[in-house]
């Protein structure tokens, strides 16, 4: 069976191969995986249930205790309106079936008609109180859930981060907060259901034993069918978590600002189109064979239902026929069996997506284990005050899931503090990796980074990071003002306009600046209304002075004139050698060689490994891989243009 059921499920798109290099569903070949959760059955999620209601009633405490209070005390009311509603009804069915004249029998039955409405009047100021108050509470779940997720989303290593299982539990937990959230409405009507079946159920056992069994009878199918459905649909979900984000990335791709001009001048946009309907119809054709199977377990649980349902109204017939119930009683039995079948049925259903919603904040759950687990330690040794250098000795690095080559293998070198060192190489020499090692986004495979004697394993992180400014070349260029686009270098420290102007003018920002429409309060990014958009040369600038404002000890820059022209290019560099000349220490990787002439120190790096060190004189002098690509850099600019190309 379980075969059959594999072979029916749709195999990897032609567009899975062909963007993304393979299938990107965790129920196929390398990403396949089992929960626990998925083996539960329905006496398991009965067991379950107290510890769904307490982990509900949990979040919601946590969020805002007296209307946790109030719900609650709403709920169980409405239960015992409905008991003491049962109980009334008897009462005036007895009455008026009952022997007398019909003005007495009607006298007799006014007590029991008033309860009826006080219980009515009762029971919808209880319904209107839980409405109010489960209005006000559940806003308050998702953000405390939502909080929680995010901050401990944003404390985990690096590493996690690109660990794309790792990823995968961020995708899946997202979901828990508002799970959260329908987790105390569902269990609110859960609550309902049982203390209105308990009722119901009292009522029954008084009135006949043997009616209470085949109530319960009735039930069992729409459980047993609610509880497959929901653990299909929760199945599909974990298992095309990444088949769905892919698919949105390719519909984000033709509306980013970013990938607008070349997606118009390479006509890409019917390409990722294309694509979008390809994963979009393998997505629907899982859908269908869901829904084909939900429809089925239905026509099963409906004929179950009938059968008991029938066995069950010739129960009450056949105990009216041999007199052993009379007839008030039986109309009474009639309502108690329709409150019960419906309480019963909403508590089942109830039951079944409060243990579904349960599922995917038990992902968030792992998720805040598995992100404590992964966290960036929080305490550790004191760096030195004044260090004079670091030493890297003996360091290997391997990125995760690259089993190729180290990024960095067997690297010992000294970095001089108050220095200018520049660590240069080829595409993929290991200078990006070494200064993400330096600045603590990794730890090494092996080998040690050490400040002075201290060990950057055994720092404390967050004071490790406090002495580190960064310009990647990739850096964030966050979509608010110019003013917090520099502020964020620091955001721990009060946003002042005396330092926002220095570090402006430090990283000679000022001119770019002051040509946006509302300066420094200009919102950079487009696709907001009163937007604008920096070209990259303004927006190196702007990564400039945002490690300006940072005012890190060490200044790590990664091609800081990428997007620079000559003239621009000189002026940075002035401004880089000038925060040298203020004791801070600068760590530059460019392309650049020639531009690196100033520097005090120079690392050579070559296919992760260290091959030489020195000052630009000396390397180049030694007529190594620096003096090679020196020369051939020097080689552009000097060599003839031919002829024709001269004319």
């Amino acid at each position: 069976m379980g075969k059959r059921r594999d072979a029916e499920k749709p195999g990897a798109s032609e567009s899975e191969q062909l963007l993304f290099g393979g299938p990107l569903r965790y129920d196929m070949g390398w990403n396949s995986h089992a929960d626990a959760f998925l083996e539960l059955g329905f006496r398991a999620m009965v067991v379950r249930l107290p510890s769904l209601l307490s982990a509900s009633f949990r979040l919601a405490w946590q969020a805002d205790r007296r209307a946790a209070r109030t719900v609650l005390a709403a709920e169980v009311g409405r239960g015992l309106t409905q008991a003491v509603s049962l109980l009334a009804v008897n009462s005036v069915l007895g009455r008026l079936i009952g022997g007398g004249a019909l003005a007495d029998r009607l006298r007799g039955a006014v007590p029991a008609l008033v309860t009826m409405a006080a219980v009515m009047l009762v029971g919808a100021l209880l319904r209107a109180t839980t409405t109010y108050a489960t209005g006000r509470l559940e806003p308050k779940v998702e953000r405390v859930a939502t909080e929680r997720y995010l901050e401990r989303a944003a404390a985990v290593e690096l590493a996690a981060i690109e660990d794309h299982a790792f990823h995968k539990l961020l995708d899946t937990a997202q979901y828990g907060a508002g799970s959260a959230r329908r987790m105390i409405s569902v269990a609110t009507r859960v609550v309902n259901a049982v203390i209105s079946m308990v009722a119901a159920a009292g009522v029954l056992t008084v009135l006949h034993p043997a009616l209470l069994p085949l109530l319960v009878t009735m039930t069992i199918p729409s459980a047993w069918s609610a509880l497959t459905i929901a653990r299909r649909r929760y199945e599909w979900y974990h298992a095309w978590v990444q088949h769905v984000r892919a698919s949105r990335l390719l519909g984000a791709l033709l509306i980013e600002p970013e990938a607008a001009p070349e997606i118009r001048v390479h006509g890409v946009g019917p390409f990722l189109l294309r694509h979008f309907r390809s994963m979009a119809e393998t997505a629907e054709a899982e859908q269908a064979r869901l829904a084909r199977l939900a429809a089925r377990t239905g026509l099963i649980a409906a004929a179950w239902t009938g059968l008991a349902t029938t066995a069950t109204y010739a129960t009450l017939g056949a105990l009216l026929l041999a007199g052993a119930m009379a007839l008030s009683v039986a109309g009474t039995a009639v309502i108690a069996i329709r409150t019960g079948s419906q309480s019963l049925d909403t508590l089942v259903i109830e039951v079944n997506s409060l243990h579904e919603e349960a599922l995917f904040v038990g992902d968030l759950q792992k998720l805040y284990a598995e992100a404590a687990e992964r966290a960036i330690p929080v305490g550790g040794a004191a760096l030195p005050d004044d260090p004079r250098e670091i030493r890297f000795e003996g360091v290997s690095f391997t990125y995760p899931g690259d089993a190729t080559r180290p990024a960095l293998d067997d690297v010992t070198l000294t970095l001089p503090l108050g220095k200018i060192v520049a660590l240069v190489g080829e595409n993929g020499s290991g200078k990006t990796t070494l200064v993400k090692l330096l600045a603590g986004l990794y730890a090494p495979d092996r080998g040690r980074i050490l400040w002075d004697d201290v060990d950057a394993a055994h720092a404390d992180r967050q004071l490790l990071a406090e002495r580190v400014a960064m310009v990647a070349q990739d850096f964030k260029r966050w979509p608010f003002t110019a003013r917090v686009n520099v502020a964020v270098g620091r955001s721990s420290v009060p946003l002042t306009e005396d330092r926002v102007a220095g570090a402006v003018t430090e990283a000679g920002a000022a001119e770019a600046l002051a040509d946006l429409p509302r300066g420094l309060d200009t919102l950079l990014a487009r696709n907001f209304s009163g937007g604008h958009e920096l070209s990259g040369g303004q927006w190196q600038r702007l990564g400039i002075a945002r490690a300006a404002y940072r005012r890190g000890r060490i200044l790590i820059v990664d091609e800081p004139t990428a997007a620079l022209d000559a003239r621009a290019e000189l002026e940075v560099f002035e401004k880089i050698r000038a925060l040298a000349g203020t004791g801070q220490t600068v760590v530059l990787i460019t392309h650049r060689l020639a531009s690196v002439r100033h520097a005090d120190l120079v690392h050579v790096l070559e296919q992760g490994r260290l091959v030489e060190s020195g000052t630009p004189d000396e390397l180049l002098a030694s007529g190594g891989v620096y003096a090679e690509l020196y020369s051939l850099q020097a080689e552009q600019f000097t060599a003839k243009v031919p002829a024709k190309e001269a004319g």
